[in-house]
């Protein structure tokens, strides 16, 4: 037994001495031919880019992109301006009470025009009065969507009489009910103006903006709204006589006749002006007294 493992022994010790036999005859072969390590297979190398480039890269695109949005923005800025001043043109060129009044030629603001009070000045109440109108107690609504939108009135064709089937009710309530939409948001309604019991007018909306009255007549027709006493809508002569005398100043004042002027009635079938529906006698007298009080207004601006 101690032979047989000392031979194994001497076997292993003979074969760890053969392996380094072998690889040094080896190392030797290699450094003889100018190789001092053996080379591993070549693995394909992939050249990395410059991290700094990559940054670079992503950093431009994010400038391109600020300056598109950039750009967009400007734009949208240009047209945003671009479309008010065309509107604000569109106000000017016709005249109106209120906002901007008379004509073409003469521009006066809301402020200007609440001052005007003298004889010799080109618009105002008491030279309204003159031409025949009665007394406008300017008050216009703060504009907004539900009564006062502020959408211009190109030509004006028409001027529609309403009643505003609230017996009883003043023209300055009414004109409140209307101003107070802009908070309560009930309906869109409004009038140009509105003409009381005791024969007061009040304007609500400058003549070259649109009211909320007449439905497809709002964008060419002027809106009167008439207080009344009771239920039947017959207007009182205080009531009465102002109508009259409004409607034919506008009708000179936009070169049109009584056959421009209509209910409510004619544009919709709506009972409106309800007294004046159910009694056309009663529409056509009222015609016929606004077409006289144009021809007296005729003569009075023309002394």
């Amino acid at each position: 037994m101690q032979k047989q493992t000392k031979r194994k022994r001497t076997g292993t010790k003979t074969a760890k001495t053969t392996v380094r036999s072998r690889r040094t005859k080896t190392a030797e072969t290699a450094k003889k031919n100018g190789i001092s390590k053996t080379v591993k297979s070549a693995k394909p190398y992939a050249a990395k880019k410059p991290a700094g480039r990559k940054k670079r890269g992503k950093s431009s695109r994010v400038r391109q992109r600020n300056q598109r949005v950039l750009i967009i923005g400007l734009l949208m800025v240009i047209i945003v301006l671009a479309g008010w001043i065309v509107i604000n043109r569109m106000s000017e060129n016709g005249w109106s009470i209120g906002g901007f009044i008379h004509n073409s030629d003469t521009v006066v603001s809301d402020t200007e025009q609440s001052e005007t009070d003298s004889s010799d000045s080109s618009g105002g109440p008491e030279q309204w009065q003159k031409e025949g109108a009665p007394y406008i107690d300017v008050e216009l609504l703060t504009p907004n969507e539900y009564s006062r939108p502020q959408i211009p009135i190109e030509s004006v064709q028409y001027i529609a009489v309403h009643y505003t089937a609230n017996p009883g009710a003043t023209a300055i309530a009414n004109r409140n009910y209307f101003e107070n939409l802009a908070n309560t948001h009930d309906t869109k309604v409004s009038s140009h103006f509105v003409v009381g019991l005791e024969g007061e007018v009040v304007q609500c909306i400058p003549t070259s903006e649109m009211s909320y009255a007449t439905n497809s007549r709002n964008v060419d027709t002027l809106s009167i709204e008439c207080c009344h006493p009771d239920e039947t809508g017959k207007f009182n002569d205080a009531t009465y006589d102002s109508v009259v005398k409004l409607t034919a100043w506008l009708c000179t004042r936009f070169d049109l006749t009584s056959e421009n002027v209509i209910r409510h009635y004619d544009v919709t079938g709506k009972d409106c002006p309800k007294y004046y529906v159910e009694n056309p006698d009663a529409w056509l007298q009222m015609k016929a007294d606004i077409a006289a009080q144009i021809e007296t207004d005729y003569s009075l601006q023309n002394n």
